[in-house]
């Protein structure tokens, strides 16, 4: 697992639009990093919807929004589109950048385990280095509180 203090690794991924993003393309800027599980889960929709809402107030601070799930490009297309999203996100499909950050592993749901993305989040500052992780998120709300926690760490 990445701890705070860490530099972001390096990985390259497909967009919804099927574009390469890098993580070099974020050097010198703010920006924060969510894992999640699966585009148009109700945990999901609401995450990716509080930050497509509140997208402008970090724009105006300069911070960029990366959500990263394995869903396939396809699917982020379709999910993009329907809940209005404009910041990037990334397909993971293959789970090398979950697993680099430490958010693939063993989860428990009604019980049964599986494996699936730990819903997380880091926030980068412009040196690259993650200064705040969140490695259990619930969906409502997080956005603003990563927000503020930007704004705080100024």
């Amino acid at each position: 697992m990445i701890s705070e203090g860490d530099p972001v690794p390096k990985f390259e991924l497909n967009d919804a639009n099927g574009n390469k993003v890098k993580s070099l393309d974020f050097k010198g800027k703010k920006h924060a990093i969510y894992f999640y599980p699966k585009d148009f889960t109700p945990g999901c929709t609401t995450e990716a919807d509080e930050f497509s809402k509140d997208y402008k107030k970090f724009q105006k601070e300069e911070i960029e929004i990366i959500g990263i799930s394995p869903d396939d490009v396809d699917s982020h297309k379709k999910f993009c589109d329907k809940m209005k999203i404009k910041y990037p996100l990334l397909a993971d499909v293959d789970k090398e950048i979950s697993k680099m950050f430490g958010v693939w592993g063993k989860k428990k749901f009604m019980g049964r385990e599986y494996m699936g993305v730990m819903r997380s989040t880091f926030l980068v500052n412009e040196k690259g280095k993650i200064f705040k992780i969140y490695p259990k998120v619930k969906p409502a709300g997080h956005s603003k509180q990563v927000f503020e926690d930007f704004k705080s760490s100024e």
